[in-house]
């Protein structure tokens, strides 16, 4: 697979505590560089960022971020604010207590109030696989399907593990064909990042693939970019 078909399925990412705007700048100018499908970035920085990159990239941020156990109205709030900011993808976290308690149809409601909040956008769902049983995995892809959002998603990189190939086999088995899939956290090289695309993910969550890239760019003049 060429470097720039798997750039181009990358969402660049800084999430970062104590991300500064240079950060958030930094990684604006990379994905532009680098043609990724969007940056993806604190909603602090939507504003900014979407004046600076003046509509070469997709601008993408976080809601509910990371546990998912903010309320509805907070989510719903947080992503109409985002995108009125010029966010034109959000990526929200499930209630996981919810789904631990069997709370299903709270959980539907809540994805698609924020869908609904989200209009137009893409919506992709975070459900933290790291956290959960193949049978809760298997409840969130009919779910997530149900809702109406564009994307499930594996993970925030902030628990205990990011995505795996098993979360995308099963993924890829039980979501509607609709629904597209992202993996997120601990995609650390070419390699992985064309694994999981091989297992059907449209999106990948990951700030390595950029660096790994730029550094190989920067050390070889004819690089394969």
């Amino acid at each position: 697979m060429k470097i720039t078909d798997i750039l181009s399925r990358v969402d660049h990412t800084y999430l970062k505590v104590g991300a500064t705007w240079e950060d958030i700048k930094r990684t604006c100018d990379e994905g532009i560089e680098f043609k990724t499908a969007s940056v993806c970035i604190p909603s602090s920085f939507v504003e900014m960022a979407k004046k600076y990159c003046k509509d070469q990239i997709k601008i993408c941020t976080v809601i509910g971020f990371p546990n998912g156990y903010s309320t509805n109205a907070s989510k719903c709030f947080e992503a109409d604010e985002a995108i009125r900011l010029g966010a034109d993808e959000i990526d929200t976290v499930i209630n996981i207590g919810d789904l631990k308690s069997k709370n299903y149809d709270k959980i539907l409601n809540d994805l698609k109030d924020i869908k609904k909040a989200c209009g137009d956008k893409i919506l992709k769902v975070i459900i933290e696989t790291c956290l959960l049983s193949d049978d809760e995995k298997i409840k969130m892809c009919e779910i997530v399907t149900q809702s109406g959002a564009d994307f499930i998603k594996t993970s925030t990189g902030f628990s205990t593990q990011g995505a795996t190939k098993e979360d995308i086999i099963l993924f890829k088995e039980h979501v509607g064909e609709n629904v597209k899939i992202k993996a997120a956290g601990g995609i650390s090289s070419l390699e992985d990042a064309e694994l999981f695309i091989s297992l059907g993910a449209s999106r990948l969550g990951t700030s390595r693939i950029v660096n790994i890239v730029k550094k190989e760019k920067n050390e070889d003049g004819n690089s394969t970019y």
